[in-house]
């Protein structure tokens, strides 16, 4: 086993990693880890949409940005803005679409998915989106009063695989 596989071990037998977080695939091949994790707090860009697999299934498609600033080396400030799509399902979609509008915080934890077409003109495209796995509500309630306690954030987890049909879900 190389390095990074017996770090791997050390940690989750540490417990500093829940073995459903790292995932090993066994390939002859190589003997590199995989790990497709991504936390992102941002803003939503626009309201979430929700829709409906063939299966009933609910996905909640949403905008989300991201805002990094910093001071170069000039003594300048600088700014950095990436747009990203997200994708949630389930009771989750349904819980996102419900409690969140354009401009509302939240922190997510998902996984990046890779997409390539050929566009109609003949050319080919591609990007990347976050499959939401867990996601916090951030910021307080709107039109709370600012004496009162915001209870914590709640965390939803994205369903068991075995409850999930992948047979409908469209990537």
């Amino acid at each position: 086993m190389g390095e990074c596989a017996d770090y791997q071990i050390n940690q989750m037998q540490s417990g500093r990693y829940h073995s459903s977080y790292v995932k090993t695939p066994k390939r002859k091949e190589s003997n590199m880890a995989n790990f497709n994790k991504i936390l992102l707090v941002g803003n939503l860009t626009r309201d979430p949409q929700l829709s409906y697999l063939p299966s009933q299934t609910p996905v909640c498609e949403f905008g989300l940005v991201v805002n990094r600033t910093w001071t170069g080396k000039d003594g300048a400030k600088k700014e950095e803005t990436c747009f990203v799509e997200c994708k949630a399902f389930a009771k989750m979609a349904e819980t996102l679409n419900k409690y969140l509008e354009k401009g509302k915080s939240v922190l997510i934890e998902g996984r990046l998915k890779f997409d390539s077409w050929t566009a109609k003109d003949g050319s080919k495209r591609s990007k990347h989106s976050v499959i939401v796995e867990t996601f916090q509500f951030l910021g307080s309630k709107s039109g709370a009063d600012k004496q009162t306690p915001v209870k914590p954030p709640q965390t939803y987890d994205t369903p068991p695989e075995s409850q999930m049909d992948y047979d409908d879900v469209p990537f």
